[in-house]
């Protein structure tokens, strides 16, 4: 198995790769439960909780600067793709369309398909953090999160929430789905920050 999909990082790229991690020669697909089929017609984003509550359409998005970010991924199954290329908006972009509660520390993002995970503000309004909607040039396969998924590479994959359709701003931790079932509050990928 390693050799046909997975390959040992060399020196050139050892300093690239967390602990425990081997790079994938494609870019495997990981869902729990069916992909959820949304077209952008249909897409909307909500945001509540500690903030003033909005919607925004699809359109809304799109008006906010694009950029092209090229970004390494770590999966908490043990494999990293380097150096993977994303058209999206940065999340500090966006931060500037809501007013947030300065007592907000914690957020809830929320996905089609019912899936949540948790991050900290600290760790989700950072420059390098965007919201995705093109891969290698081209939009983004539902299978990738498509038509949006949010993109946090200093943290495993799964904090990089695939359909994404909406964040809840907390005053404190909430814990979701993967977390409530095993996984890290945090996942650091450098710390082995895998499983509680």
């Amino acid at each position: 198995m390693l050799g046909k999909f997975f390959q040992k990082p060399d020196q050139t790229n050892s300093n690239r790769v967390p602990p425990g991690q081997h790079l994938a020669k494609g870019f495997p697909v990981l869902t729990y439960g069916a992909a959820p089929q949304v077209s952008i017609e249909q897409w909307e984003f909500r945001v509540w909780g500690l903030v003033k509550p909005t919607i925004l359409t699809w359109s809304d998005f799109m008006a906010l600067p694009h950029h092209e970010f090229t970004a390494d991924f770590h999966c908490v199954t043990r494999w990293s793709k380097l150096d993977v290329k994303w058209t999206g908006i940065k999340v500090t972009d966006f931060m500037s369309l809501i007013e947030v509660d300065p007592k907000a520390v914690h957020v809830m993002e929320h996905c089609y398909g019912d899936y949540t995970t948790n991050i900290a503000m600290s760790d989700f309004v950072r420059e390098e953090n965007f919201f995705a909607f093109k891969l290698f040039g081209e939009d983004l396969p539902t299978e990738h999160g498509g038509p949006m998924r949010l993109v946090v590479p200093h943290l495993y994959a799964w904090k990089s929430a695939k359909w994404i359709n909406g964040l809840e701003f907390l005053d404190k931790e909430e814990l979701g789905f993967w977390e409530r079932n095993g996984y890290h509050r945090r996942g650091e990928p450098w710390d082995e920050e895998r499983y509680s």
